[in-house]
């Protein structure tokens, strides 16, 4: 099959740099199996180009106007050979572009929502649904698309509140590039070692981590919370975490290569997750690979995972993310039951399995 599958970045011709490890493993496995993949960035450089990447070509378009430069690279490709199928990573503007182009080329198209396209948080700007010409961008991509996916029940249920029908596909960890590694039990006379992988924006919400953070340190619990994440509030995050007297209980390493971020993950006891929405954080999936289990707001596959192999909490609630953090510290046995449970849901839908479904939705929508 010719397949074009259509994000607005993540495919940076480093292979490092500015990426999104879950597509490149599509990337990787569709090549593998066969098929001929372009990719249409909408802005991985501000300069239009192309590249190859992982056996790939990538055409990026570069600087405004991105949508309409899109487009034409694709109706171009098409002309030269034609596609089978469309895959629109988002609705925006992935999508939306993807059902004007499947509609001009006559092509079917596949639509994912990784997060963000069918909600909106007025108290802090974030989703697609909070215009009203975007929200009709989204239901314009999903009624073009032959079939939507969502990675994660929870965000299935958000895409029926917001009118679109869904059906769960994961975005799973690849396992030759992120191996399975047992539960490992941990020291209980050592500090309780917390981990955080996100970006620093309103939309993780470091302020409610924090918070909790300074009621674990109340309360007497010995812990050390490492944060890895780009840095996109200019130190807010971490001028609250000093007024909250956290300077030696909480690092921040910055954003880091996917590659360097494993070490971190195998020495953790507990991934935190405390975001206001998320579609499908795949740190939770690959610390499940690793052997580590999750304590986090109930989004994504947090959400999905809880009670059995997940704890969640109320969103924005410090408290409650405190005590589930300390409960689940205090009972080494439940916390080894949630981090087999946990992996045997992320190496059920692993990358292989996510590309093999995908590849049988396009044979189904061709």
């Amino acid at each position: 099959m010719k397949v074009a599958l259509l994000t607005p970045g993540g495919v940076d011709r480093t292979g490092t740099q500015r990426v999104i490890p879950c597509l490149l493993w599509l990337i990787e496995r569709l090549v593998k199996a066969g098929d001929e993949v372009h990719v249409f960035a909408f802005s991985q450089e501000p300069q239009p180009g192309r590249w190859p990447l992982l056996g790939a070509q990538v055409h990026n378009a570069g600087r405004w106007p991105r949508s309409a430069r899109v487009a034409a690279m694709l109706v171009a490709e098409h002309r030269r050979a034609p596609f089978d199928v469309l895959h629109a990573f988002w609705a925006l503007p992935s999508g939306f572009v993807g059902a004007i182009a499947g509609r001009l080329l006559r092509r079917p198209l596949l639509l994912t929502l990784p997060g963000g396209d069918v909600t909106y948080l007025p108290e802090i700007g974030y989703g697609s649904l909070g215009r009203r010409r975007d929200r009709l961008r989204v239901r314009l991509a999903a009624a073009n698309a032959g079939r939507v996916t969502a990675p994660s029940a929870f965000l299935r249920d958000q895409a029926m509140r917001a009118g679109v029908e869904a059906v769960v596909l994961p975005l799973g960890v690849a396992l030759d590039r992120w191996p399975m590694r047992p539960p490992r039990p941990r020291d209980v006379d050592a500090p309780l070692r917390l981990l955080h992988v996100a970006s620093l924006n309103r939309v993780k919400d470091q302020g409610t981590l924090l918070e909790a953070a300074a009621r674990l340190k109340q309360s007497g619990l010995g812990f050390v919370l490492d944060i890895i994440g780009e840095d996109t509030l200019g130190g807010a995050v971490q001028r609250r975490a000093e007024a909250l007297g956290l300077a030696g209980f909480v690092r921040f390493h910055g954003g880091m290569p996917h590659e360097e971020l494993r070490p971190w993950v195998e020495q953790a006891d507990l991934l935190v997750v405390s975001s206001r929405n998320e579609g499908a954080p795949v740190a939770v999936l690959e610390a499940a690979v690793a052997g580590v289990p999750t304590v986090g707001t109930a989004v994504g596959h947090v959400a999905d995972f809880a009670p059995d192999a997940a704890v969640a909490v109320p969103v924005g609630d410090a408290a409650a993310l405190a005590d589930a953090i300390a409960r689940t510290a205090g009972d080494e046995s439940d916390r080894i039951r949630l981090a087999r449970a946990a992996q045997d849901l992320a190496l059920a839908a692993d990358a292989d399995f996510t590309a093999a479904e995908f590849r049988r939705l396009y044979s189904e929508l061709r």
